[in-house]
């Protein structure tokens, strides 16, 4: 799939929320590099792909460490962007070989392979290959590789995790008990979401894709390396040197570093998940301190107040103050171009009669997009709330996932639900159905889960 998105700066239209989409363009003025003869020019080409960590659509934002990045060189140089999603890296090295981009924004390895191919630029990433094994006490730790003898390791079949913990092994002489798992249904957001939840005892992961999960599931321990250093950065062509030695000159002043280091802690630094608390308080008359807002705001939306109390707190743990890494904001979460298109901006929403009555009137139009695909109210209220979590996009990628591969396109548990975990693998992102690539979608499926968990404590402790 190649699909080619053009930035406008300032943000698009809120239409483009429901549909998870951006499209548009600003023209800006350019900058003269300091290369002398060259000029930075007035639109410049980017190849990317979907990843976790370089490019990806959340509630319709895009988002990622390398678009970010780049954007805020394209802002800094009055450049107008234009995005083409390549399907993989060597199509975007084509691409830049054949002159229809300037630039992949991405982890391009710096290797013999790439060498004539690309000069590399840009922000640099050191990755090695890590394990990651449950966080407890320090004398339980793994801390030396030759305490992987005897353990059981579990990898994604015909990986390079795998190719690594079995040249391990030889090294060792043996006795690592390797495990596979078939790519094709877990990969390794779900082992490592396993070895979390003690279903498995360790994996091996890149540290970059590490840090990123390990945000969401901070009893992990990421730190023993089981690899030499990987080095990898943006690319350009041989032929546009100079280009890369204006990025890098750009990225050495002093705003860009803080810009970019504001955007390393973001991605791989911030918590994505808050530990529950005490404040859901399904077992007596009251389920929230907000219960009178809920109640009076779904009456006039015809949605359960339960349910919306249900989501407020997976949402916010009821934390009128709450900023999530991703810019969402107050009790509901909501992000700040999901409020100027309902006519608010992000500091009214932390305001809570605001913020719930935003929420209502966005699951309101979540519900009429997602109507004629599934007709019963009650089975439609997971899509709308997984919708809520993820965007519309994604829910509707998830649908056409589950048409295609024999599931009920109509039925949330065990079909669309399924459907939204394939999401992160590439093998399904990358699928002709689906239009608008990766998801993290076992966030989504647990939060409708979560979100219905408190549902049934509320609904049991308040008939």
């Amino acid at each position: 799939m190649n699909t080619s998105i053009r930035l406008s700066i300032p943000a698009i239209s809120f239409l483009l929320f429901l549909l998870g989409a951006c499209s548009g363009g600003k023209t800006g003025d350019s900058s003269s590099s300091d290369t002398g003869r060259h000029r930075l020019p007035d639109t410049l080409r980017v190849a990317t792909l979907y990843s976790p960590e370089s490019y990806f659509i959340y509630k319709g934002q895009e988002m990622g460490y390398d678009y970010e990045l780049v954007t805020a060189l394209a802002v800094d140089k009055g450049l107008q962007l234009k995005f083409d999603i390549a399907p993989s890296l060597s199509r975007a090295i084509e691409m830049l070989d054949s002159g229809k981009v300037d630039l992949i924004a991405y982890e391009v390895p710096v290797t013999a392979e790439y060498k004539e191919k690309v000069i590399a630029c840009g922000p640099e990433n050191i990755t090695t290959q890590v394990l990651v094994q449950p966080r407890r006490g320090e004398a339980e730790l793994i801390t030396d590789v030759t305490d992987l003898v005897g353990k059981d390791v579990y990898v994604e079949a015909d990986s390079k995790y795998e190719a690594r913990i079995r040249n391990l092994n030889d090294e060792l002489g043996g006795g690592i008990k390797i495990h596979t798992v078939n790519r094709d249904t877990l990969i390794t957001e779900d082992l490592i979401a396993m070895v979390s939840n003690g279903d498995l005892p360790l994996t091996v992961v890149d540290s970059d894709i590490a840090r990123i999960n390990k945000t969401y599931y901070s009893d992990l321990d990421i730190t023993l390396p089981l690899s030499f250093e990987q080095r990898s950065g943006w690319a350009v062509a041989p032929d546009k040197k100079w280009l890369g030695d204006s990025i890098d000159a750009w990225l050495n002043e002093e705003k860009p570093r803080s810009e970019q280091a504001q955007l390393l802690k973001r991605y791989f630094e911030m918590s994505k998940n808050e530990p529950d608390n005490p404040r859901f308080n399904a077992q007596g008359p009251k389920v929230s301190p907000f219960d009178h807002l809920f109640k009076r705001y779904a009456a006039d939306y015809d949605w359960d107040w339960k349910l919306l109390a249900s989501q407020a707190y997976v949402e916010s743990k009821f934390d009128s103050t709450a900023v999530s890494w991703a810019g969402a904001r107050g009790l509901m979460q909501i992000m700040p171009r999901t409020a100027r298109g309902y006519g608010q901006s992000a500091k009214s929403v932390m305001k809570n009669d605001i913020a719930i009555e935003t929420a209502l009137k966005l699951l309101r139009d979540l519900d009429k997009q997602l109507a004629s695909r599934v007709p019963d109210e009650n089975e439609r209220k997971k899509f709308v709330i997984a919708a809520y979590n993820s965007g519309l996009a994604h829910v509707l990628d998830a649908i056409a996932l589950a048409k295609k591969y024999g599931l009920n396109p109509r039925k949330w548990d065990g079909n669309v639900a399924k459907a939204i975990l394939w999401k992160s693998n590439p093998r399904y992102y990358k699928d002709p159905v689906v239009k608008y690539g990766y998801s993290r979608g076992r966030e989504t499926f647990d939060y409708v889960n979560r979100v219905y968990s408190y549902y049934a404590k509320a609904k049991t402790k308040l008939t």
